[in-house]
């Protein structure tokens, strides 16, 4: 409302995004995709590319249109795209915090809607999805044991059965006689949950042994617990991956700004012209 009552439809305007702070970018698409739903005419100079490291005062992109088209894309695309970066950035510290000993995955912990975007962004910043959905992967928790009233390895060789041999199971596991019983009944990831450090060093060889032993290749998760402060203590456990809700549901985004001011009468002219 208040653009449309202050400001004629032909005014044009241009635009600076600045970093102020440093950190991964991750969504610049998204932000330039939002402008031109709110003006078919704007023009981009994109400085920048998503996975890209920036410092404060670095412009990133210069944008020329109309000024009502500006004030209206400007807060939905600042916003997406400093959670994006700011969840690009975060997972960009705990990848470098393993130093490439495991690999990092977010979870399904995203915000409602925002679940294609925000593991974008974790790829972005170096790390890797876990399942997408209920769809892709299954999964055996506490909560499917419990209502389905059976053991874990029984619980996994009937979901083997109705999912067929090429669908990925991981089985959750919560203590050392669950991961030993999801190693018999076949899972191919089984997830350590809520485990510390000093017991998944002491578990996870024995686990190891017992694959070998039982002719099968299972990939060892860590999950639960896995923060900044304490993910490279993680890392250095045995484990292949650790999944690390905190990506996507606990984080900063990062700040940047976008600088409007009105367009010359000369180079408004000259981007008539080009249209």
């Amino acid at each position: 409302m208040t653009s449309e009552g202050l400001l004629p439809a032909e005014v044009l305007a241009e635009a600076r995004l600045v970093a102020r702070d440093s950190g991964v970018l991750a969504g610049l698409d998204v932000f330039t995709r939002t402008f031109q739903l709110c003006d078919e005419r704007v023009k981009f100079q994109v400085n920048a590319r998503d996975g890209q490291r920036v410092e404060p005062d670095q412009e990133l992109a210069t944008l020329v249109g109309t000024a009502r088209g500006m004030l209206l894309a400007e807060r939905t695309a600042l916003n997406l795209l400093q959670r994006m970066s700011g969840i690009a950035t975060q997972t960009a510290q705990f990848v470098q915090e393993v130093g490439g000993q495991v690999r990092v995955l977010d979870t399904r912990k995203t915000t409602p809607g925002l679940r294609t975007l925000e593991k974008y962004a974790v790829r972005c910043g170096g790390g890797e999805n876990h399942r997408f959905g209920l769809f892709d992967e299954a999964m055996i928790k506490e909560n499917h044991l419990a209502l389905a009233g059976c053991d874990l390895e029984r619980a996994l060789g009937l979901l083997r059965q109705e999912v067929g041999p090429s669908m990925r199971i991981t089985a959750e596991a919560s203590d050392r006689n669950e991961a030993s019983a999801a190693l018999r009944g076949g899972a191919d990831v089984i997830l350590l949950d809520n485990f510390s450090p000093a017991e998944l060093r002491e578990l996870c060889p024995v686990l190891r042994q017992q694959s070998q032993e039982l002719g099968t290749k299972v990939e060892l998760e860590a999950s639960g617990g896995i923060r900044l402060a304490t993910v490279a203590a993680f890392a250095q456990t045995g484990v292949d991956r650790l999944s690390v809700g905190a990506l996507t549901h606990s984080v900063q985004a990062l700040d940047l700004s976008l600088y409007l001011k009105p367009l010359a009468d000369s180079v408004a002219q000259q981007v008539e012209g080009q249209e």
